[in-house]
């Protein structure tokens, strides 16, 4: 019996499907074929990757047949990609998975973060023509077609990944519909830029809902604070799923407003406390965010996680600045500094807190991260206000961090700052105020 260790079968040759080129129009962002016109995935036309720098990566259409546009970022995670889809934190991006076989448990109704896929396209190694799972509902390339989603596979994604890595995230344009390299390359320098972009707008709900308090959750925490169960406004950046049923898990009834609504609007709903939400886009242009929440720092105990915590920063007299390729995935170590524990953690952002904000002493860094040194937490000392910059809600990723929503539930109850840190400058008040 010859050994399978020691074949040396050649490789067969990697079959290219010529596609002619069909365009004859621009548009700004995305051009798609009708719904159900695409051809089946074994028989995918080839498309390009095309970088605002002038790299390209060949590779074949999958999703929906067509062009789109956007900033190239790429996530570590090895699964969870049908929750990063559907992330509206990813609004304006063509995601890059870095974990080579994606698809192969397929789709499923449950593992969903917001109504529809998000992104602007989706890029990887190898797309599952296979979905195993008992929870999976269809497969993944069907989805992304149903949801007029561009996407492209057989690429070198560690290729790509390291090129992001070197010269940061990159604008550009997935096209299965022409392969004039100049044209895709001006239209990648063409498209939105991320840096001065308010994407809240876009992505935020249209008008106030409520999500009642469940009947599950953290019982421990609930049954410490006598089962009582807390109302309170989540602004509605580009919310996860997941963070509401987080909140609602752990005995919280919910008003989720629009991204606009203003502090006088938010306080007359009679909160116990203010969430501010995840989102995508540039938080420095969301100068009704940072306004309404310089206020409600000031009346409610206050919580904000991703694009929340940078406005809370930022309505604190701080300013953000934007990470060259940004921390996308499920894995990044983070520290407290007031326990020195570290957890491993879920994120997706682009922008960050500039350090100097703790320049003032009402302010205290609570959690930096360990890859790069970034600004991951921060609370006030005299004032019930703490956020996070990565994701303690995952989905996808580990639960190290739940406990954050505890600590939520608990200045709600006693209006006091966080206990498991010094309490120095407590008759402060956040600066610029």
């Amino acid at each position: 019996m010859s050994s399978i260790r020691g074949s040396s079968r050649p490789r067969r040759a990697r079959r290219v499907i010529p596609v002619r080129d069909t365009r004859s129009d621009v548009l700004d962002s995305r051009l798609v074929s009708p719904r159900g016109t695409a051809p089946k995935l074994e028989r995918r036309p080839r498309a390009l990757l095309a970088l605002e720098d002038g790299a390209f990566f060949e590779g074949r259409s999958f999703g929906r047949l067509g062009e789109t546009a956007g900033e190239v970022v790429f996530n570590t995670a090895l699964c969870g990609y049908q929750e990063v889809l559907t992330d509206p934190s990813y609004q304006g991006q063509i995601v890059t998975m870095t974990y080579p076989h994606i698809g192969n448990y397929g789709v499923n109704r449950e593992d969903v973060e917001s109504t529809r896929p998000q992104v602007a396209g989706f890029v990887v190694r190898e797309i599952s023509t296979v979905a195993s799972s008992w929870r999976s509902s269809g497969e993944l390339h069907r989805y992304l077609d149903e949801a007029a989603v561009v996407g492209i596979s057989e690429i070198d994604t560690r290729a790509l990944t390291r090129h992001l890595r070197t010269h940061g995230a990159k604008r550009g344009v997935i096209s299965a519909l022409t392969e004039n390299r100049d044209e895709l390359v001006d239209r990648a320098r063409a498209s939105r830029s991320m840096t001065g972009l308010d994407l809240a707008r876009e992505v935020t709900c249209d008008k106030p809902y409520r999500v009642e308090a469940s009947a599950g959750g953290d019982g421990d925490a609930r049954s410490r604070l006598g089962g009582r169960t807390f109302h309170v406004v989540a602004y509605d950046f580009g919310i996860k799923r997941n963070i509401l049923r987080m909140l609602s898990a752990a005995g919280c009834d919910i008003t989720v407003v629009p991204a606009t609504t203003s502090a006088g609007e938010a306080l007359a709903l009679e909160p116990d406390g203010i969430f501010l939400s995840n989102g995508p886009g540039d938080p420095e242009p969301c100068v009704y965010a940072i306004e309404a929440a310089r206020e409600l720092i000031l009346a409610k105990p206050t919580f904000g996680i991703c694009l929340g915590h940078q406005i809370m920063g930022l309505a604190c007299g701080g300013r953000t600045f934007k990470l060259k390729f940004g921390h996308r995935g499920a894995n990044h170590p983070v520290k407290n500094l007031a326990t020195g524990g570290v957890a491993i953690t879920s994120q997706n952002h682009g922008f960050a807190v500039l350090p100097e904000l703790f320049d003032d002493p009402d302010l205290e860094l609570t959690h930096v991260n360990l890859n790069d040194g970034t600004v991951e937490g921060f609370r006030h000392r005299g004032l019930p206000a703490f956020s996070v910059q990565y994701h303690p809600e995952a989905s996808p990723g580990p639960h190290d961090s739940h406990y954050l929503f505890t600590q939520f539930l608990k200045l709600m109850d006693s209006g006091e700052p966080p206990r498991t840190l010094p309490r120095a400058h407590a008759a402060g008040v956040p600066p610029g105020l």
